[in-house]
């Protein structure tokens, strides 16, 4: 744990990529696509929202660059619009599959990844606006990206991470007490989705929406949502048949929580 160093204060000064930035420069390529696609940007936005699947208030508020599409979203825009997903959400690479990239070192540069001050000593991890329940369930219907934030790279790469899969997240609630506690910032790796006795997922719930509890394989058949606050009255835990763990959708495995002591 001392190997890593998250800068909070970073976020909001030098060190955080400005989100109006990030949106903007999305906003750019999208209308970009649009237009590829004899899609208006002005006007257009009824047409793109049946494209994709979406409200046009959602399309609104990407063209205003209020807030960006969440992963889903960005890949399905990217598959409609016929372009490739980290030209359209990083501006990485080539617009179109298999065209030919003009700077082949910027192609081979991780989407999520960013060398902060020009230094290699760390590693940037997108920090989304979105919120993990460790209560009731979080529903996170827009997803916002809120900047970037430090973590040394010698450490994710002691942990075998990979910057592409890493997500920045808030915790909501005080379900997990005392292991995670209310408005800790946890980093989660989504290419962790198959369930591991022990551990700790961020989910997704049909009834309940994100949340963020242990996955315990049960003595019997299947597995038990559980919580780590003591007070079982308040917060029991949830038994799923073996079948019924395919319901919930494993966003990915928390891999490191920082906040107060």
């Amino acid at each position: 744990m001392s190997e890593l160093k998250v800068h909070a204060s970073a976020c909001e000064h030098e060190l955080m990529v400005q989100t109006e930035e990030i949106r903007a420069s999305f906003v750019s390529r999208l209308k970009e696509a649009m237009e590829d696609n004899d899609i208006p940007a002005w006007g257009g936005g009824k047409q793109l929202a049946k494209l994709v699947g979406v409200t046009e208030k959602a399309i609104s508020k990407w063209l205003n660059a209020e807030s960006m599409p969440g992963r889903a979203n960005m890949h399905t825009l990217a598959s409609k619009l016929n372009v490739r997903v980290e030209w359209l959400q990083h501006g990485s690479g080539s617009k179109k599959e298999g065209a030919a990239r003009q700077d082949e070192s910027l192609a081979r540069i991780p989407p999520r990844h960013f060398d902060l001050n020009t230094s290699t000593e760390y590693t940037g991890v997108l920090q989304l606006d979105a919120h993990g329940s460790t209560g009731d369930g979080e529903d996170n219907s827009h997803v916002e990206i809120r900047g970037v934030m430090a973590f040394k790279s010698a450490w994710i790469r002691a942990n075998r991470l990979n910057t592409k899969t890493l997500d920045v997240i808030y915790a909501k609630g005080h379900s997990m007490e005392p292991t995670i506690n209310d408005g800790d910032v946890l980093l989660v790796d989504e290419s962790k989705t198959e369930p591991k006795d022990g551990q700790v997922f961020a989910m997704q719930s049909v009834d309940k929406g994100t949340i963020v509890k242990r996955l315990i394989k049960s003595d019997f058949d299947g597995w038990i949502i559980r919580s780590d606050n003591p007070d079982k009255t308040r917060y029991g835990d949830e038994n799923l048949r073996d079948g019924e763990i395919n319901e919930i959708r494993i966003i990915g495995r928390v891999v490191w929580r920082g906040g107060m002591l």
